[in-house]
C-alpha cells in the first residue's frame, strides 16, 4: 500500500518537565496507551524509557537520550513519529489521518476535485479539507467535507470519492 513507510506523528514535545530530563507531550493519538506500543521514535533517534499520563490529556515521558532539563528544553516542538508500517492494522471503515493526506479527491460523478490536505475534528467527527485544482484565475480554493458515509461514500489508498452534493462550487 502506498505510504506504508510515511512517518506518522503521534505526539509532540511541548517542553521540559522538572530538572531530570523528562518532557511534556501533547498527544495526537488515542492517549498514553496507544503511545506505549512503541519504544523508538523519529527513526530510532529517541528511545522511550518511561511514559505516564499527566492527568490533563497529555503525558510525561523520559527518553534515554535526554539526560537533563537543558537537553529536554532543546526538544520543544519536536514531533514524535513512527513509520506507518509499524502501526496496527485497522478494521473495515477505519483509517489513519496519515493515509488520507495527499490523496486525490474525485466526485462520485467522476470529476477531479483536488487533494486532501488536512483532517480536522471540531468535536462532531472528522472533517476533510480539500484543496481544489488551480482555477482559471490561478487561485487555489479549499472546501471541507464531513468524513461520513453520506459525504464520502468510498475511499482507498489512491483516492477519496466525495458525493457531488457536498462539493463546494
Amino acid at each position: 500500500m502506498a505510504g506504508q513507510d510515511r512517518p506518522v506523528t503521534l505526539a509532540a514535545i511541548t517542553g521540559a518537565h522538572g530538572v531530570t530530563g523528562e518532557v511534556r507531550l501533547k498527544l495526537f493519538g488515542e492517549g498514553v496507551a496507544a503511545l506505549k506500543r512503541y519504544r523508538a521514535f523519529n527513526d530510532s533517534k529517541l528511545t522511550l524509557g518511561k511514559l505516564r499520563d499527566d492527568g490533563k490529556g497529555g503525558a510525561i515521558a523520559r527518553f534515554e537520550e535526554v539526560p537533563d532539563r537543558t537537553a529536554a528544553e532543546k526538544l520543544r516542538g519536536t514531533a514524535l513519529t513512527v513509520p506507518r508500517s509499524a502501526m496496527p492494522e485497522l478494521a473495515e471503515g477505519e483509517y489513519y489521518h496519515a493515509d488520507l493526506l495527499g490523496l486525490r479527491v474525485v466526485s462520485d460523478a467522476g470529476d477531479e476535485l483536488g487533494i486532501c490536505i488536512a483532517i480536522d475534528n471540531f468535536g462532531a467527527g472528522d472533517v476533510i479539507e480539500i484543496e481544489r485544482l488551480t482555477g482559471e484565475d490561478g487561485k487555489r480554493r479549499r472546501f471541507m467535507v464531513p468524513m461520513t458515509s453520506a459525504a464520502v461514500p468510498e475511499w482507498d489508498h489512491e483516492r477519496l470519492v466525495v458525493n457531488a452534493a457536498f462539493v463546494d462550487e
